[in-house]
C-alpha cells in the first residue's frame, strides 16, 4: 500500500498571475483593507479594481473579507459579500449581479487529489449566476457553477452544479425545494 509523500509535493506548474511584487503588495493590502475591520466598502472596491478585480456598480464588502487574487474575480452589480468571506481563488471566479454571499462563507478554487501519493494541486473556477445566495459558512467546492437565484443554505458544502432557482442545504449539499421569489 502506497503512503501520502508530501516531500515530492510540487506545484511548480500552477501560475497565479502577477509578479511575486504585484502578490506581495496585494497580500498586505488584503490584510490590512480588506481581511480586517476597515469599514469603508467603496475604498475596498477601488482596490481590487487596482490590482485588476472586475467590479460592477454598487457592490458592498463588509469587514474581514478576504480575496487571495483580485486579477481572477468578476463581480457584477449590487454583489454582497459579508463579514468574513472568504475567496480563495487560485482559478477565476465570477459573482454575477445581486448575488449574496454571507458571513463566514468560502469559495474554494483548489483542492489536493487525495489519490496521488503527491497530492497534487487541482484547480477549477467558481462561477454564481445571478441573484444567487450563498448562507453563512457555507462552501462552494472547486469547479461549481451555481445557476441563477440558486440558494445554497448556512452551513451548506457544494461540489456539483446548482440548478436554477433551486435551495441547496446539507453536507453534501441536496436540492430541497424550488425558489420563488415574491
Amino acid at each position: 500500500m502506497q503512503r501520502t509523500d508530501l516531500s515530492n509535493y510540487s506545484n511548480d506548474w500552477y501560475k497565479p498571475g502577477g509578479t511575486v511584487f504585484k502578490r506581495g503588495l496585494w497580500f498586505c493590502i488584503n490584510a490590512c483593507f480588506l481581511a480586517s475591520f476597515f469599514p469603508i466598502s467603496g475604498f475596498k472596491v477601488f482596490l481590487l479594481r487596482l490590482f485588476g478585480a472586475e467590479v460592477g456598480k454598487g457592490v458592498v464588502i463588509k469587514p474581514c473579507v478576504s480575496i487571495k487574487y483580485p486579477w481572477k474575480l468578476k463581480l457584477g452589480d449590487h454583489v454582497w459579500l459579508g463579514e468574513r468571506v472568504w475567496i480563495d481563488n487560485l482559478e477565476l471566479v465570477q459573482i454575477g449581479a445581486h448575488s449574496c454571499l454571507s458571513q463566514g462563507a468560502f469559495i474554494l478554487c483548489g483542492n489536493h487529489n487525495y489519490k496521488k501519493a503527491r497530492f497534487d494541486l487541482m484547480i477549477a473556477p467558481v462561477i454564481l449566476g445571478e441573484g444567487v445566495w450563498i448562507g453563512a459558512g457555507a462552501i462552494v467546492c472547486p469547479g461549481v457553477t451555481a445557476a441563477s437565484h440558486a440558494v445554497l443554505s448556512a452551513g451548506a458544502v457544494v461540489s456539483r452544479n446548482m440548478d436554477a432557482y433551486w435551495i441547496y442545504q446539507g453536507n453534501p449539499a441536496q436540492k430541497v425545494k424550488e425558489r420563488k421569489l415574491e
